[in-house]
Formats: C-alpha cells, structure tokens, sequence
C-alpha cells in the first residue's frame, strides 16, 4: 500500500492572477500540494516550476540570456513531471472520468510544445549551416556571398518569432484548463500539472526569443559589415590607395570583426544548443506518452 501524503505546501493557481493587486489576492484559488518524505517528487516539480518561471521572466534583455540555460530549466521540469506520473497518487487521480476533459487539453498542450521544440530543431540546423556562410564570407571579404549570406538567417528569425508567439498562446491557454470539480485529490493534482505546463511555455517562449535576439544581433552586424564593401573591387581599391583615408579603412575593418565576432557567439550558442533541445523534446514526448499511458487505461 503506497504511504499516505503528509504535510502540505499551497501556492497560486495562476501566476498570472496571483500577480494582481492585494485586494483580489483573497479571491484567488490556490491549491494545495501534497509532500511527503517518501514522495518528493511534488516538492521537486514545485521546484523547478519555480526556477521555469522564474528563468523566463528574467529574460526581459535576451542579449543577456543564454537560450541554453533556459533548455535546462525545461528538461529539468519535464523530467520531473514524467516521475510525477508513474506514482499512484497522481495517476489515480487522472483516471477518474470528472479528470478526462482536463487530461485531453493537457495531450493537447503538450503535443502543441512537443511542435514547436521540433520546428526549433530544424531552426537551429539552418542558422548554424547560415551562420557558417556568413563567416566564411567575411573571412573572405566575399561581400556578394555576405550579402546573400545575411538573407537567409532573417527567414530563421521569423520562424523563432512564430514559434515564441505559438509557445505563449499555449502559456495563456494552461491557465484555462478545465480543472475537475470531483475530488480534492483530482483538483490538486489536475493543478499541478496545469501550472508546470504553463511554465514550461513560458521558458518555451522565452528560449525561442533569445535565441531569435542573438540571431538579429550577428545578422545585423554582418549586413552592416556587407553594407560597407558593397563597391567594386576595382573601385575599392582604387578609392583605398587614392581617396580613402586611413580612419575610414579601420572602420571597415572593425565592422568586420565585430561581425565576425557575432557570427562566432552565435554558432557556439547554437552549438550548446542542439543537445539541450533534443533532450527538451524528448523529455516532451516522454511526459506526454505517460499521460497517454494513463487515459489508454481508463479507456
């Protein structure tokens, strides 16, 4: 017979609600968390729910945050909502018929995460293959392949964009599951899980955006840098060896390496990023068969 949960920690529904002023406070639902010594996997999806949350909103400046510690925070979560649900408690509790239409939105919010952290994959491979022309070009001093080179990575930025705005929408949704009106036992557990998701949207969101601003940054410093030799070659050198004054060639120059600097900040970034995203996604996927797991047995 599995031990009985102990002592209890509450904490808001929604963040977002629980954000308003102190005078709606009081009318806020807040649901109670279950610890235990022997089960302290609730306490340790509190926990990184909190670090999730707590990673996205300091992502105000993107410049300044690395899209690779946010890919932890969300393998960290995932991987503890999946341990969450192989305990009985939890999965009891989502067995229940009054627990079917919040265990549906829930597939649903997961597949629609599992989605975007796919897409992402593929955006991290064409940004790395991009930012990898874009350093040879400017190593070359290619300004016709720089040029081109630079086109290709704001397509990329576009489908980061996309996919924070998808990721938020599902942030907005998780506050809107239909919780079961049945049991304690469902509520507090149907609460839980609706929190975690919406944290990990948020992160979601937040990651795909840094990473979009790192982006931006790099392709905006080599189109600047491709701006800046669009002249001929005859004319260029011409110009170097008649007109142009010395001050005028170092700026140049510098254009070039603070580009080429970007570019490489960029490929490491992306670098980090590949094994952290195909955890994050499989980490997803994992979560989302154990819940599957448990509505094919109510079936």
């Amino acid at each position: 017979m599995a031990p009985a949960f102990g002592r209890s920690i509450s904490f808001p529904l929604s963040p977002a609600r629980s954000s308003s002023s102190t005078k709606q406070a009081r009318h806020v639902r807040s649901i109670s968390l279950p610890t235990c010594r022997a089960h302290p996997l609730l306490a340790h999806l509190h926990a990184t729910t909190r670090a999730a949350r707590a990673w996205a909103a300091a992502t105000a400046d993107p410049c300044t945050t690395s899209p690779s510690s946010g890919l932890a925070h969300l393998a960290a979560l995932h991987a503890a909502l999946a341990e969450l649900l192989v305990l009985p408690e939890p999965r009891a509790a989502l067995a229940t018929a009054g627990a079917t239409a919040f265990s549906d939105r829930l597939l649903d919010g997961l597949l629609a995460l599992a989605d975007a952290h796919g897409a992402f994959r593929e955006t991290l491979v064409d940004l790395r293959r991009h930012a990898a022309e874009a350093q040879a070009a400017l190593r070359r001093r290619d300004a016709a392949r720089l040029a081109s080179a630079v086109r290709a990575p704001r397509r990329a930025e576009k489908g980061l964009a996309r996919l924070a705005s998808s990721a938020r929408a599902a942030a907005a949704a998780s506050c809107r599951l239909p919780l079961p009106a049945a049991t304690a036992a469902e509520v507090e557990v149907s609460g839980v899980l609706a929190e975690a998701l919406g944290a990990a949207a948020s992160a979601s969101a937040a990651v795909f955006s840094a990473l979009e601003a790192v982006s931006s940054a790099a392709t905006a410093a080599a189109a600047a840098s491709a701006a800046s030799s669009k002249k001929p070659a005859a004319t260029a050198t011409l110009m170097s060896l008649v007109t142009r004054s010395g001050k005028s060639a170092a700026s140049d120059e510098d254009r070039e390496l603070a580009a080429l600097e970007k570019m490489e900040r960029l490929d490491a970034c992306i670098a980090e990023m590949e094994a952290g995203s195909d955890e994050v996604f499989r980490s997803i996927l994992h979560t989302r068969v154990a819940l599957l797991n448990i509505r094919t047995q109510t079936c």
